[in-house]
């Protein structure tokens, strides 16, 4: 079993910036790929940005390019999302997911099998 656990949400000004982690435990953690979600409420869960777990390809939505940096510490079994330029429409709960379906896109959400419990982002105007 995989464990999943962010931490670094808060509260921020637009315009500031957050340091999301995302530590991961498990017996046999050997995800494909890591990635970031946002939930905000009455919104479904929308892909942010994932990193191929071996290789380090990054995928993103288009919204937060130029904004958000995801990476990885595979010595640390840790993903990070570095988020700047953040804006009250980045405001959401984020989860990290892991996945090993390779039959997936890293951007499809259905191909993400492990989730951290969230970790909340407010950024006021």
């Amino acid at each position: 079993q995989v464990q999943l656990v962010e931490s670094g949400g808060g509260l921020v000004q637009a315009g500031g910036s957050l340091r999301l982690s995302c530590a991961a435990s498990g017996r046999t953690f050997a995800p494909g790929t890591m990635g970031w979600f946002q939930q905000a409420p009455g919104k479904e869960r929308e892909f942010v940005a994932a990193i191929s777990w071996t290789v380090g390809n990054t995928y993103y939505r288009d919204s937060v390019k130029g904004r958000f940096t995801i990476s990885r510490d595979n010595a640390k079994n840790t993903v990070y999302l570095q988020m700047n330029s953040l804006n009250p429409e980045d405001t959401a709960l984020y989860y990290c997911a892991a996945s090993n379906r390779l039959s997936y896109s890293a951007y499809d959400v259905r191909g993400y099998n492990y989730w951290g419990q969230g970790t909340q982002v407010t950024v006021s105007s």
